[in-house]
């Protein structure tokens, strides 16, 4: 378990494809068991130890999960979840450009629950319920692209179902349409940053999650690296304390 912040309010650690964020029918051992088996040894708690779930990504995903070690810290993150008083930004690696070079995606999704997938739409539909989020393309090898994508709303494989919408399936999904999976079982999509004002201390909450260990991945995140390092820097007087 990679572990990227903790205090004595959260927890945020670097989810694997294969871990799940909390117990489901599976019966495979949830992330937030492992979570409170780590503090439990950490800290030599007896008894239970409270971990609350916040928000959840789905088990072929990677990347940043915040937990809640108290009551307080928990009811306040839920709202702000709820309120999406925060920014997550995602990266998606796809095999087919996308028709723009970054876009706002505004679609319906309704999510068949019997099959596990939503189903998108351009106009409203019975049940359907209006998701958006906007991409751009930041980077690109011989064969993929790299998007960034920031999630206004948070529905239901929304994501992988919008990319598809727009012929951009993502790689290893074959839910909803790429041709063959990872080798890892996983989707190449990664929830690479989360930034919130902490719940209880108010100080900002600014975290990036490392890409899997896989070639492709590492080869997107050097190429970041390297343009982030390459990248002018520029000071004013606000950047100094007086």
């Amino acid at each position: 378990m990679n572990v990227l912040y903790e205090d004595n309010h959260i927890i945020i650690v670097n989810k694997t494809c294969t871990e799940i964020v909390q117990g489901d029918k599976s019966g495979d051992v949830p992330l937030s068991e492992m979570v409170q088996a780590y503090l439990k040894e950490k800290y030599n708690k007896p008894g239970n130890v409270f971990i609350g779930v916040t928000h959840r990504l789905d088990r072929p995903v990677s990347g940043v999960v915040v937990y809640a070690k108290t009551s307080k810290a928990l009811s306040r993150l839920n709202e702000m979840f709820r309120t999406h008083n925060l920014t997550k930004r995602y990266w998606a690696i796809v095999k087919n450009r996308p028709p723009q070079e970054e876009q706002l995606l505004t679609n319906y999704l309704l999510r068949n629950e019997r099959i596990n997938k939503t189903f998108v739409y351009d106009k409203q539909v019975k049940g359907s319920k209006l998701s958006q989020l906007s991409y751009k393309i930041i980077a690109q090898s011989e064969k993929y692209y790299l998007l960034e994508i920031d999630l206004m709303t948070g529905r239901h494989h929304q994501i992988r179902a919008q990319l598809a919408h727009i012929g951009c399936p993502i790689r290893g999904d074959l839910k909803y349409g790429f041709e063959r999976s990872n080798k890892d079982g996983g989707i190449s999509l990664h929830a690479r940053n989360i930034r919130f004002i902490h719940p209880v201390s108010q100080k900002e909450i600014n975290i990036v999650a490392p890409t899997p260990d896989d070639t492709l991945w590492k080869t997107f995140e050097e190429i970041m690296d390297t343009r982030e390092e390459d990248a002018p820097t520029h000071s004013t007087a606000d950047d100094h304390e007086a």
